[in-house]
Parts: C-alpha cells; sequence; structure tokens
C-alpha cells in the first residue's frame, strides 16, 4: 500500500549539491578510484587496511572513556524519511510458558536499506555497470538466496579510528540544508578547523546536523533533498585510504548531481572502493561530546549482525573518546 505524508518538503534557500557532473565525467573518476584485486580477502575490501597495529594505535587514542552511541532510535512510526517502518510487537507477556520465572519476549524485523534505520552496507549492496566490488558479475553472485560475495558476514566487526567531520560546527550553523554537497574543499577545512587528519584505515563520518533540524522543524523526504558528499569529494578520500565512510544521512547530497546515477557516492565507495558506508547515524550527541573534549578523533567500534548472505545489517556504532 503506498503511503503518503503531510510533511514538508524543503526547498534549501542557497543549498547547492552541484556542480552537475556527466555520465562520461562520473565513468573517469569511479576507473580512477577503483581499487580491485588490491586485497585478499576481496569482499572485506578496504576493511583490510585496519591492521592489528592501526585497531591498537586507535585504542591508545582513548582518553576519558566516554562511550557515545550512534544508532536512532527503533523506527517504527511511518513518515516521509521512514516509508518502510521496522517491527516490533511483543510475542509473550509472560503467560505463554510455566508461571515462574515468568517471561517476556518480542519480534523485531526491518527492511533496513532506507532513511529510517541506522545501518551498515555491504558491498554486496550496490552494482554499478553490472559490476560488485572487485569485478564480480552481480547477477553471478547475488541472487534470491543472497550473496555469495561481499556479503555483511564476511565483513565482521570494525575496530579503528573514527574522525568526525562536523561541518555545522565549523560553519557556526545548526545544521547544513538539505541538498547542500560536501567538496573536497570543505573536508580539507574542516580539518584545519579541527585539527584533525584523515589517515590509513579511519573512519569518516560526516555530521550535516539533519537529525536536529528533523528534531526542530519536522521530518521531509531525504531521498528527494539531503546534504552530503559530492563526487569531488571521493577522491581526497581515496588518496587517504579510508576504511569507512558515514554520516547522519547516507553520504550522498540529494538531488544527485550526476545525470543518469542517483547513488554516485554509494557506487564509488561500495563498488569501486570496497569502503562499506554507515547510513543514518544520529551524531548529535557525538558532535557535544567531541566539542567538549576538543578533539574530532575516536575509537569506533562497528559490529554488524553476522547474517550470511546479508547485503548489510542494522548496527549500532559505538565511538570512544
Amino acid at each position: 500500500m503506498q503511503m503518503s505524508f503531510d510533511a514538508p518538503n524543503p526547498k534549501p534557500t542557497g543549498a547547492d549539491n552541484g556542480p552537475a557532473v556527466s555520465r562520461r565525467e562520473f565513468d573517469a573518476l569511479f576507473d580512477a578510484v577503483r581499487a580491485w584485486g588490491r586485497w585478499s580477502p576481496a569482499d572485506r575490501g578496504a576493511w583490510n587496511r585496519v591492521t592489528a597495529d592501526l585497531v591498537r594505535e586507535a585504542a591508545a587514542g582513548v582518553r576519558s572513556g566516554i562511550v557515545v552511541p550512534l544508532a536512532l532510535p527503533w523506527n517504527t512510526r511511518p513518515g516521509p524519511g521512514n516509508r518502510k517502518p521496522a517491527l516490533h510487537h511483543m510475542t509473550d507477556l509472560g503467560d505463554v510458558e510455566a508461571p515462574e520465572p515468568s517471561t517476556h519476549k518480542d519480534f523485531i524485523a526491518a527492511d533496513y536499506h532506507g532513511k529510517g534505520i541506522t545501518h551498515l552496507d555491504a558491498l554486496c549492496h550496490i552494482a554499478y555497470r553490472g559490476q560488485l566490488y572487485d569485478g564480480r558479475t552481480a547477477h553471478e553472485v547475488v541472487d534470491a538466496t543472497g550473496a555469495r560475495f561481499g556479503a555483511v558476514s564476511t565483513l565482521g566487526p570494525l575496530v579503528t579510528r573514527g574522525v568526525l567531520l562536523d561541518l555545522p560546527a565549523v560553519l557556526g550553523i545548526p545544521w547544513l540544508e538539505p541538498g547542500q554537497a560536501v567538496h573536497a574543499k570543505d573536508i580539507v577545512a574542516a580539518e584545519k578547523a579541527l585539527d584533525v587528519t584523515i589517515g590509513e584505515g579511519d573512519a569518516v563520518l560526516l555530521r550535516s546536523g539533519h537529525v536536529r533540524r528533523r528534531e526542530e522543524l519536522g521530518a521531509w523526504d531525504p531521498d528527494t533533498a539531503s546534504a552530503g558528499f559530492h563526487v569531488d569529494a571521493v577522491p581526497l578520500l581515496a588518496e587517504r585510504g579510508i576504511a569507512l565512510l558515514g554520516g547522519d544521512g547516507d553520504s550522498d547530497v540529494r538531488p544527485s548531481p550526476v545525470d543518469g546515477v542517483h547513488s554516485p557516492v554509494h557506487a564509488l565507495a561500495l563498488a569501486a572502493m570496497g569502503v562499506p558506508l554507515l547510513d543514518n547515524l544520529d551524531l548529535e550527541e557525538l558532535s557535544a561530546a567531541t566539542a567538549e573534549a576538543g578533539r574530532h578523533e575516536f575509537l569506533l567500534v562497528v559490529a554488524p549482525l553476522n547474517v550470511p548472505g546479508g547485503t548489510g545489517s542494522p548496527v549500532n556504532p559505538v565511538a570512544v573518546l
């Protein structure tokens, strides 16, 4: 059943998703950042960058021990940003089994690849020109039973250094307007302002402030307009050797600046670079914690569900300062 919503559809003033990129330009960019044949096992992609030494370095950077969860609440309410609500209902209210001790049980489920659930995208989630990461032909390795390459079960957990690119804090504004693109020059400016440098094996998290905007102004359709990275930011991230990309949106600026490609950053990160994505994070508490600590790097722990053949997983990443 098609749901309709009477929610504000933002028409942002001054927000700019451009410049426009032709399909030919995008294909050249895809080929330029492509990291096929680089790692083994191939379907862990850029997570192979995170060595035991990098894990130890990230853990050694913990100072206060403050733990910040980064997931949105499990979202069972329909809305313009949650067109396929998650499910949650009770299956046992203490009246099914023997009386002592009484037991309470519940059921959860979600079609999580959307805007309402914090989740991880595995490498099999996105194909471009019919190919997954490492040049695997999508229809040969993904079918109705799941994925035989690039599944979330192959990724396992990730422990690495996280870097928060808090663009609203840098710009002195509450949030970026939906439709605002973040460019390579903005990343460099943010690094300088926040006194942090993105490096090998890092997880880069972009805060646009959309969680705060939604709380203050109401929901809108983020498929129509959302702040995120322009494709011109991706070569810089590839050069720095990141292992994970995420944000409080889905990393892509929307509308897409690329003709005929609705999620170009997804295509570049997952299919070209082998970099998994974290979508729909809540970065408000982390923004406050990093500002108070005066440092925008932290230990990040991401532990997706072990779903054989799965294209991703709901997840509650944790930052430790």
